[in-house]
């Protein structure tokens, strides 16, 4: 029988709340990773990979935050690809997908969950 690996996960403080506007993107470095943390209301925060699945490039957080129906989206600034904030799925092209990451407000501060 193979060994059992236990993922553990832990969440990671990034910021308050009210540091961030709504509808934009800002950036977290936790540890080595680099995370695009969008706030589109008070308690309704999204974490997503900061660099764009298409081109590699760090710059998800200064993209376009919007919504398909009731879905909220961001499209990245480069290629304006849309993308799920709550999945990751890409609208535009099938064959790409962006990480999120789920979040919690604690105390009026963002947390990230990081898997380790």
């Amino acid at each position: 029988m193979p060994p059992t690996i236990e993922m553990t996960t832990t969440w990671e403080r990034t910021c308050r709340v009210d540091d961030l506007e709504p509808g934009w993107g800002e950036v977290a470095l936790l540890g080595t990773r680099q995370v695009a943390i969008v706030r589109l209301a008070d308690e309704e925060v999204y974490a997503v990979d900061h660099h764009d699945p298409h081109t590699g490039a760090p710059v998800m957080a200064r993209g376009i935050v919007g919504s398909r129906g009731d879905r909220p989206t961001i499209a990245s600034p480069l290629h304006k690809e849309v993308y799920d904030l709550g999945t990751g799925e890409c609208f535009s092209d099938g064959s790409l997908a962006l990480r999120t990451y789920r979040t919690r407000v604690v105390g009026g501060m963002i947390e990230v969950e990081l898997d380790g």
